[in-house]
Formats: structure tokens, C-alpha cells, sequence
């Protein structure tokens, strides 16, 4: 089937200046929706709609296909996404006679998606005739039925009428809303072209969690901590890491007096090493045990790391004892587990 990715980039932007190519953790915004698109099993072309050439050069830089430019009266800041669709699609029809089965919307302003969802919502457009297209949405946070209009003499309408007095109820008893979040938008292209809608009638929802979609600087330094933490997720995963764990405290429970000899494993903190090590990445144990008194406590170390499972490259000892170690690579546990369990 022909599967067209269309991500609208058009140049400028006032909140946050040239956001689609400004560079997000080293790479234009702009790369990542590119990149999202590429990595479908379902898309097989990939195009950038923009009205500037510098765009346009970035675009296909990272692989996609800017056949032609976008006019200057469709880059407006009034200017609407079926404009734009509507353009492209005519375009690719008169120039090459090509006419998609499914168009799928990546908006440059989301440098975060899982690719998976992407094949996910075209899997259920093409599965359904009756479907017009797929949307992503995610729950909302403030909910419509608690919302007002106001009048020019201050009084209050409620917005939403269908429940009686729905603005007193507990938040708890009213239905769930969700707001369409901007990610994702699968559409079938007889719906831009002939219905002039980017939607149509019959509309599926994709739910979602999370949302990434850049609008501010806030959101912008967001998006960037996460796309890092992201990058570090997928590094660890690929097995290119170097990590040094403490021992107690951290793989042994604390014991008083530093009655090593009776330590307890930490268990849930030696799966995690077990598996940063099963994907490759390098295992080092630091510890202070004997560094006050002296005692040399590797047998009872070794032994006990044997008979709890643990698997590391190598052992040391030591390491000065301290109230409180500072580290500028220092990274929680709580966060590692996330970064390993996600």
C-alpha cells in the first residue's frame, strides 16, 4: 500500500524561534518526526511540507523528500492544516500521479513519539473501512464540565449542559474527556480532498499518556531532558555503559556496627545489575567495607555476591568512608530502575 508520511514545517515561529530546526540535544526538531517516519513498517515515503529552502535542505538531510515548496499563502500563521494537506496531495497527483491509501500527520513540533503507536493507529484505519481516520488524544487534566462562558455583564453558562448541575459533582462521578494531543493523526486522503476535513465523521481515538508537543521554552527544555534520558536509556540497552555501584546501602542492606558478615541482599538492586550486565555493559563494585579498621573483608564479599546471583566485572576496595559522596555522574537508583524497567 502507499503509506505517506506529510510533516508540516513551515518556517518561523514566535513563541520559540525557528523551533521545527532549532537543535534539540544536538539535532534539528525537525530530524526527529523524519526519523519517526522512517522507522514505520507501514510508511514508504516520507515528506516535508515547508516553505523555506533551509527547511527544506534539513528535510532531506535526514532522509525525507521535499518535492516542492510550500506556497506563501499556506504558511500563514492563520493557515490551516487541510490547506496544507490538500496542496501536497495535489501536488504529488498532477506532478507524479501518485495518490496514497493513508495519509499519517507528524507535526514537527513532537520530537517524542514511539514509533510503535504510529503503526498501531494505521493498523486500525486500514482494518476498518468505516473509519474516517485515527486521532491521538490523551485523558485531560481540566475537565469541560467544570467550565463556564461568561457574558459581557459577568454572568456565567455553564459549558457543557448534558448533565444538570455537572459543575457541582465530584470530579470522580463525571465521564472521562480527552483532548486530541497533536502526536499522531492517521487520515484517509479521499477525506482531505473530498470531504475538505482533516478528520471526516467517523473519528477513532488513540489513546495516549504522555505528551510532548513544544509550544513554549518550558516545554522545550521538557522535551530536550527527556529526549536525553531517552538516548541514555537506549545506550544502556545497547550495552556501552561503564557503571560503579556501592555495596552497602546499595546491594547489601546496612547492618549495624558493620557487621558485614550478616548482610541481606538487596534483591530488586541485583536483578537490576544482572541485567545491565546481561546487555554488555561493565560492572564495577566499589567499597569502603575494611577501609576504617582494616579488616579485610573480599572472602566474605566474594562469597556472599556468589551466593546472592550477582554478576560483575570486577571488585574493589578501598573506597574512603564518608557521610556523603558527590558525584557530577551520580544517578539514583529510583531513575536507573525507571530507565531499565520502561
Amino acid at each position: 500500500m502507499n503509506i505517506v508520511a506529510i510533516i508540516p514545517a513551515r518556517s518561523g515561529s514566535k513563541s520559540v524561534p525557528d523551533k521545527n530546526i532549532r537543535l534539540l540535544n544536538g539535532k534539528p526538531m525537525l530530524a526527529y518526526s523524519i526519523e519517526h517516519a522512517l522507522a514505520s513498517k507501514y510508511i514508504n515515503r516520507v515528506i516535508v511540507s515547508t516553505d523555506s529552502e533551509k527547511y527544506a535542505e534539513i528535510g532531506r538531510r535526514y532522509g525525507a523528500e521535499v518535492p516542492f515548496l510550500r506556497p506563501a499563502e499556506y504558511a500563514q500563521d492563520t493557515s490551516l492544516d487541510l490547506e496544507v494537506f490538500q496542496h501536497v496531495l495535489k501536488e504529488l497527483k498532477e506532478r507524479e500521479n501518485y495518490s496514497p491509501d493513508a495519509v499519517v500527520q507528524l507535526r514537527p513540533t513532537y520530537p517524542i513519539r514511539n514509533v510503535g503507536d504510529i503503526d498501531a493507529m494505521l493498523e486500525i484505519l486500514l482494518s476498518d473501512a468505516s473509519i474516517d481516520s485515527v486521532r491521538s488524544v490523551a485523558p485531560a487534566k481540566e475537565i469541560p464540565y467544570k467550565m463556564w462562558k461568561m457574558d459581557e455583564d459577568g454572568k456565567l453558562e455553564p459549558l457543557m449542559k448534558e448533565i444538570p448541575e455537572c459543575y457541582n459533582m465530584p470530579r470522580q462521578e463525571l465521564p472521562t474527556v480527552y483532548y486530541q494531543n497533536a502526536c499522531i493523526d492517521v487520515v484517509r486522503p479521499y477525506v482531505i480532498l473530498e470531504q475538505n476535513s482533516m478528520s471526516g465523521t467517523t473519528i477513532y481515538g488513540y489513546k495516549m499518556d504522555q505528551n510532548y508537543d513544544i509550544d513554549t521554552e518550558e516545554e522545550w527544555k521538557a522535551a530536550e531532558l527527556e529526549v536525553i534520558r531517552k538516548q541514555k536509556q537506549e545506550e544502556i540497552r545497547q550495552g556501552k555503559k561503564r557503571f560503579v555501584f556501592d555495596i552497602d546501602g546499595v546491594i547489601a542492606k546496612l547492618q549495624p556496627e558493620n557487621r558485614y558478615e550478616l548482610a541481606e541482599p538487596n534483591e530488586e538492586m541485583i536483578r537490576l545489575i544482572n541485567q545491565l550486565y546481561s546487555y554488555g555493559n561493565y560492572i564495577v563494585l566499589n567499597t569502603a567495607r575494611g577501609y576504617v579498621t582494616g579488616i579485610d573483608w573480599r572472602d566474605v564479599t566474594e562469597e556472599q555476591f556468589a551466593r546472592w546471583g550477582l554478576r560483575y566485572h570486577e571488585l574493589h576496595f578501598g573506597k574512603p568512608n564518608a557521610d556523603y559522596y558527590i558525584d557530577d555522574k551520580f544517578i539514583g537508583m529510583d531513575e536507573l530502575m525507571k530507565m531499565i524497567k520502561e
